[in-house]
């Protein structure tokens, strides 16, 4: 316990050293955190053994808060419209993306059971890093982040159908095996959306108290059950969190957001840290260029992608520079998804995957920075917006 004290206060002072860094270079520490726990991992300078099973745990946690607190800054109804606009987008946003990946596995010689796990790893988004750095930089009240945040959930009730379909098809299960776990992981995601839309105005009155602390243990405790149950179906646990933000009323979210947000940070530093805790640096340098080369490409079409939901949301074209570098960073699923094609043999996905994230999420939070820097004539709208 001793030692444990010692490593968590240690790691804890480090983050706050790289938050002051970060703040003085004017950039977001998520890239500080993620190259920390590259170096604090297996293979690195120093494994931090002790607290590494908290810090993973508090990681898991901190993606749900910052999935919650982004749901907290919309109203149901609102949102429930945006994402209506922007089902085109989603659609887009799957055409572009998940063939890079799968095009890469092919070219590499992968079997097409690698390759559709790497299709799914250039295809999704890390609402983790994207909701951090929206705060970051202080971009919750601009016109692209609505369509940020659609294309975001649209992409996490996607991993309701995809990884139960992955899952089946890495461990060679038949068509039927495959359909029922996919219409078990949708009923669930369904249900979670239609009961947070009935009954958002009885949550206001049983979350909402005078006291801080019942405040935030009621939204804490509901977001995690309502997370655990999409788990438990291989949906997406941070869907079910971001709807419990949403189904939150005006007054109740406001001071919910309030009491979550030195909670969020602390969680949210943890999971950034945790990310590269598992990763060897050694074990990535031969898989460092076809990395960087599908990081390039997928890049590329996510800055298209995004482009296009914004254009089709009348966001000028700064904003639609904006919205596509926001959606660079890939992230928690990515990893799953490597993570389910190394157990199921196909260990040059985990590795490959491992590499693209890491560069994805240092870079990413640059892209987001700086992307609308890039001279606006080099920005098209879509045919019709």
């Amino acid at each position: 316990m001793g030692l444990f004290l010692v490593e968590l206060g240690v790691l804890l002072l480090a983050l706050a050293l790289l938050v002051a860094l970060a703040r003085r270079v004017d950039l977001s520490p998520i890239p500080f955190f993620l190259l920390a726990g590259l170096m604090l991992g297996e293979g690195g300078v120093y494994d931090v053994a002790a607290t590494s099973e908290f810090v993973r745990a508090a990681g898991e946690i901190g993606v749900l808060l910052l999935l919650l607190m982004l749901g907290l800054e919309f109203s149901a109804a609102e949102f429930t419209a945006t994402l209506r606009r922007h089902a085109d987008s989603g659609l887009i946003d799957l055409l572009l993306n998940a063939p890079v990946g799968f095009v890469a596995g092919f070219m590499l010689g992968y079997e097409w059971q690698a390759c559709l796990a790497l299709a799914g790893v250039t295809w999704i988004s890390s609402s983790g890093i994207v909701a951090r750095l929206l705060g970051d930089l202080n971009r919750m009240g601009n016109r692209e982040t609505p369509v940020v945040l659609s294309v975001l959930v649209l992409e996490d009730i996607a991993m309701a159908v995809y990884l139960p379909l992955l899952v089946v098809v890495l461990a060679g299960g038949g068509v039927l095996t495959a359909v029922a776990a996919v219409a078990t992981a949708l009923g669930l995601v369904v249900l979670v959306m239609v009961s947070t839309r009935a009954l958002g105005p009885h949550l206001g009155r049983v979350l909402g108290h005078q006291e801080d602390e019942q405040v935030l243990l009621r939204v804490l405790g509901l977001m995690l059950v309502v997370a655990g149950l999409t788990h438990l179906v291989d949906a997406s646990a941070a869907v079910g969190a971001f709807l419990v933000g949403l189904a939150i009323p005006g007054p109740t979210a406001e001071r919910a957001r309030s009491v979550l947000r030195p909670l969020r940070d602390l969680f949210a530093a943890m999971f950034f840290l945790s990310f590269g805790f598992g990763i060897s640096p050694s074990s990535l340098t031969p898989y460092l260029l076809p990395a960087l080369a599908l990081a390039v490409v997928s890049s590329a079409t996510k800055l298209v992608s995004g482009g296009y939901a914004a254009a089709r949301a009348g966001v000028g074209r700064r904003g639609r520079l904006r919205a596509g570098g926001a959606l660079v960073a890939r992230g928690e699923f990515s990893i799953v998804i490597a993570g389910l094609a190394a157990a199921a043999g196909h260990t040059e996905v985990g590795l490959l995957a491992s590499a693209y994230v890491v560069l994805l999420g240092v870079l990413g939070p640059l892209a987001a920075r700086y992307a609308d820097r890039v001279p606006v004539s080099a920005v098209r709208a879509p045919a019709g917006s």
